[in-house]
């Protein structure tokens, strides 16, 4: 099983370079056995192009390392500030996406202007408050955790999959680490299209909400009919 584990999340990673979602060794990608409380997680630094599974760390949810030889994210912390609090998440990609990280930069949340975005997030994405400094000078990586999950205090983390970490980037996740792949391909997706509509009309109004609602639960929820029966 952590075999597998370990093939999921190095099959994640090795992704984000392909989806163009980051840049140089930036970034990284999770996947989480709950049921184990261990989630397997890029090692530090690593060039994607030399990922293989063996080389994923296993961390527990308590933060210790339960296998691997190299030195795991410098991220984990987060990771594991998020799965501690946000049950539903299987997995997490952290990415520096070009617009979405510009979005973070600005501290603007993407706003859901058309169907694509409400195909998959139900509600604009949103962006954390600033990290202030006591929190940047301590345990920086796990109040990035925590002002995320501060942020998704009112909101439904399987509803809105991902979140805009002020002056940082961009953080998505899933039931699955492949399915956080897919979100964090939506978030500079959408954040591209958002870009590109606030250029062409400044004053772009948000998606009618009938409208929105639409889309996002033919695809999400009980009553979804997009795709194929399983």
């Amino acid at each position: 099983m952590l075999t597998e584990l370990r093939r999921e999340a190095c099959e994640a990673n090795r992704k984000l370079p392909e989806h163009g979602l980051v840049h140089l060794n930036f970034g990284n990608a999770s996947a989480l056995d709950r049921q184990r409380g261990i989630f397997a997680i890029k090692p530090s630094g690593v060039d994607y192009k030399e990922l293989r599974p063996a080389a994923m760390v296993l961390v527990d949810l308590e933060g210790r390392v339960v296998e691997g030889k190299l030195r795991p994210s410098s991220d984990t912390p987060t990771h594991l500030e998020l799965y501690r609090k946000l049950k539903s998440l299987g997995g997490i990609v952290h990415t520096h996406s070009l617009y979405a990280t510009a979005f973070a930069q600005a501290g603007r949340p993407i706003p859901a202007l058309g169907t694509t975005h409400a195909d998959f997030f139900f509600g604009e994405i949103p962006v954390t408050r600033a990290l202030r400094k006591k929190e940047i000078a301590g345990s920086y990586e796990i109040e990035t955790g925590r002002v995320i999950c501060e942020r998704f205090a009112r909101l439904d983390p399987a509803e809105v999959p991902a979140v805009l970490v002020r002056y940082h980037a961009p953080f998505a996740w899933g039931p699955t680490v492949g399915k956080a792949v897919e979100n964090a391909v939506a978030v500079e997706l959408c954040a591209q299209l958002a870009y590109f509509t606030l250029q062409l009309k400044s004053a772009s109004s948000a998606i009618d909400q009938t409208l929105h609602a639409r889309h996002f639960r033919r695809k999400h929820g009980p009553e979804a009919y997009y795709g194929q029966p399983r």
